[in-house]
């Protein structure tokens, strides 16, 4: 049974995210300009303990929204640029035999962070994408039988560039079944641009940016997310959007039981982040084409139709019924989930 003191206190640590997340939003907006709904839900990805892919074009900044999101969390962050010859060894480490003591010593690679920005990740092999599967999944490295934990909190944000420019390797199903969610920047507007320029021309923006959150105040708002009540009638419809792309016609490839998880978790960090202790149905739709839409495989009827993943979603969210009004109360007075 949940006390009176226990929902005070859930409460406060919701004013306290609250806070906290509009110190890091203010910051990254201060590089990104004219992308808040892009902000928020790179936002909405580090709460929920997930990782966040970012697909578009090459210079509508998305490795400009990494880099801000790590620099604006005093965490410790790293950049690996995907390329060709990049080795797995180079992203999760490698023994080294030690002369002196006559072992061998392990070297940490660049995943050991809190913040790891994979730029432009399908210009390396499959191999070497993949060797970020364990490390996405589980938060540690295994080489060699033994097993080493990555720091806490851990986020991937990695970019890639369209699948059919000139370079590129597709992820794998499982690789890109580990992000979260996927986000476009898409160009911005006129006058997010003529902005832009006034910032930018002189000197880059990142320059100036200053840690506005510290790394222990990201861990208490990732616990304070998962306290965040959600109904089972909405679950069940998570469920259910689910279940609806693994029979739909035009997928080859639905959704896994781990995106229905995504999308419950980014449901409470999105109602966390507009101050609610308890989850609605607008929460899970908000989310569902982000979440879900890079996990689909339209069929070769499908593609040649120019129906996108994206459309489908949508059409899904307007045929899967919703909770109905009992849903869409807050965390009961005593007791829940």
């Amino acid at each position: 049974m949940t006390t009176f003191d226990e929902r005070a206190d859930a409460r406060g640590d919701l004013r306290d995210l609250s806070e906290t997340a509009g110190r890091v939003r203010g910051a990254v907006e201060t590089v990104i300009e004219g992308k808040p709904d892009v902000v928020r839900l790179a936002l909405t990805v580090l709460l929920a303990e997930g990782h966040l892919l970012i697909e578009d074009v090459p210079g509508v900044g998305k490795t400009m929204l990494a880099r801000a999101l790590g620099r604006s969390v005093d965490a410790t962050v790293r950049r690996i640029q995907f390329t060709p010859d990049l080795l797995p060894s180079d992203i999760t480490g490698v023994s080294v035999y030690d002369q002196v003591s006559g072992t061998f010593d392990f070297k940490p690679g660049a995943v050991f962070a809190q913040i790891v920005i994979g730029d432009e990740i399908n210009r390396a092999s499959p191999k070497t994408q993949s060797a970020l599967l364990e490390a996405m999944e589980e938060g540690q490295v295994t080489l060699d039988g033994e097993t080493f934990p990555l720091p806490r909190p851990f986020m991937v944000v990695a970019t890639q560039n369209p699948v059919e420019m000139e370079g590129t390797y597709p992820l794998p199903e499982a690789q890109r079944d580990r992000f979260m969610a996927r986000v476009s920047m898409g160009y911005p507007s006129a006058q997010a641009e003529l902005k832009m320029l006034g910032a930018h021309g002189a000197a880059s923006p990142l320059d100036a940016l200053l840690p506005v959150a510290h790394v222990d105040e990201i861990a208490k708002l990732v616990e304070a997310v998962r306290g965040v009540h959600i109904a089972e009638d909405i679950e069940r419809y998570a469920v259910a959007l689910t279940q609806a792309t693994r029979v739909h016609p035009e997928l080859r490839l639905g959704a896994s039981p781990r995106a229905t998880l995504h999308l419950v978790r980014a449901a409470r960090a999105s109602a966390a982040l507009a101050g609610r202790d308890f989850v609605l149905p607008d929460d899970v739709q908000h989310l569902a084409v982000p979440v879900l839409a890079h996990r689909l495989l339209p069929t070769t009827q499908a593609q040649l139709g120019r129906r996108s993943a994206e459309a489908i979603v949508v059409e899904l969210l307007q045929q899967v019924a919703i909770p109905d009004s009992g849903a869409r109360v807050g965390r009961p007075a005593s007791g829940g989930r």
